[in-house]
C-alpha cells in the first residue's frame, strides 16, 4: 500500500497522563524514517498510555512530539492524524453497523474511491467481505480492516497498540507478514514479545512510565535475563 515518505517520530522527556495524575515520567525515543520500534514492558506501565499521548488523548504536563520535524504536542488529534501520524487503537473502533467497503471509506481522507483496492490487495480478505457488515467479521478480520482503514489516510508514521490480541496465530502470521511489507515508520506495542522482537529493528522496554533500557531488538531478544527483567518472560529457544 502506498503511503507519503516516512517520517521519523521523536519522543523527548515526555511528561503525561489522565488529568492531574501522571502515567509517564520523561519518556524519550526516536524512530528513524522508515525505522520500526517495539514498546514493550509488564501490564500497566504505560505502553498504551505513550500512544494514546503521541495521538492526543490525554494530558501532556511537558515534553516534545515530533514527526518529521514538525512539532505536534500542541496540535489536536485531528491535526495530528493530518500530520502523518496513524493510530490503531488496541479496541479496534471499527463502525459494526457499516459495512467492510463503508469503514473503509471513512479512511480515505478525500482520496478516490479507488484507492480501496489498496486496502484489499493489501489484505485480500477484505476483499472478499467488502459487502458484509463489520459487526459480522471475525476478530481477525475485524483487526486486518482497522488497519486497513488507518493505512488508507496514508500515514508517515503508525501507531499499533496489540494488533494481534485475541487473535490465532495464523490470522497473526497474515497480519504480521502485510505488516512487514509497510515503507512507513512504525511503533508497536504487543504481548507477544517474540514477534514484536521479530518485527522491530529497536525496542524500548517501559517501568512505571519510564524508559529502563533501549537498544537493538535482536540483542534483546537473544538477552533472557533482560527479557526476564523486565517482562517476567523468556522466550522459547
Amino acid at each position: 500500500m502506498p503511503a507519503e515518505p516516512a517520517g521519523a517520530l521523536e519522543v523527548s522527556d515526555l511528561h503525561a497522563g489522565y488529568g492531574r495524575t501522571q502515567i509517564l515520567d520523561g519518556v524519550s525515543f526516536t524512530i528513524p524514517a522508515g525505522g520500526r520500534l517495539a514498546l514493550l514492558g509488564r501490564n500497566g506501565v504505560g505502553k498504551t498510555t505513550t500512544l494514546a499521548t503521541l495521538v492526543g488523548q490525554t494530558t501532556r504536563h511537558g515534553g516534545s512530539i515530533r514527526l518529521g520535524g514538525v512539532e505536534l504536542g500542541g496540535l489536536s488529534s485531528s491535526a495530528r492524524a493530518a500530520a502523518g501520524l496513524g493510530y490503531v487503537p488496541q479496541t479496534r473502533d471499527i463502525f459494526k453497523s457499516l459495512t467492510v467497503e463503508e469503514n473503509l471509506g471513512a479512511g480515505l481522507k478525500g482520496r478516490p474511491r479507488r484507492a480501496l483496492e489498496e486496502a484489499y490487495e493489501l489484505f485480500p480478505r477484505l476483499g472478499e467481505r467488502r459487502r458484509n457488515g463489520g459487526g459480522e467479521l471475525s476478530g481477525g478480520e475485524q483487526q486486518m480492516l482497522s488497519v486497513a482503514r488507518a493505512l488508507l489516510g496514508r500515514p508517515t508514521a503508525l501507531l499499533l497498540d496489540e494488533p494481534l490480541e485475541g487473535l490465532a496465530p495464523v490470522v497473526c502470521d497474515t497480519l504480521m507478514a502485510a505488516l512487514s511489507r509497510l515503507e512507513m515508520t512504525v511503533l508497536l506495542v504487543e504481548q507477544q514479545v517474540d514477534r514484536a522482537l521479530d518485527f522491530a529493528d529497536r525496542v524500548v522496554f517501559l517501568d512505571r512510565g519510564r524508559v529502563v533500557h533501549s537498544g537493538p531488538a535482536g540483542t534483546a531478544k537473544a538477552d533472557a535475563a533482560l527479557l526476564e527483567r523486565h517482562l517476567g518472560v523468556a522466550l522459547a529457544k
